[in-house]
């Protein structure tokens, strides 16, 4: 009975420590993660002056959802944003505005 007292103890003495530790892990990966950018608005600053602004802000909001970075002013800068830049239409022209 001594035995089988102590073993349920050690299980879940065993079990907290690992929850524990896949929470400290979580918190951790949370801190050095890049938070997420607000894409409508950098679209809407980035697509400002474009003729075809409805068009532009799409196109932005899918390139800012996959690289979380769009480059600043309105056209141009894409060396800030590399996934941004080398994003493609399947007519190999840049997707992203």
């Amino acid at each position: 009975m001594a035995i089988s007292n102590s073993l349920i103890a050690s299980l879940l003495i065993s079990l907290l420590l690992i929850h524990l530790a896949e929470a400290d892990q979580m918190v951790n990966s949370n801190i050095a993660g890049k938070a997420k950018m607000d894409c409508g608005g950098a679209c809407d600053a980035r697509c400002q002056l474009s003729s075809r602004p409805n068009l532009c802000k799409r196109a932005c909001g899918t390139c800012c959802a996959r690289c979380n970075c769009v480059p600043p002013g309105t056209s141009g800068n894409h060396e800030v944003c590399p996934c941004y830049a080398n994003m493609t239409t399947r007519g190999n022209k840049r997707k992203c505005p």
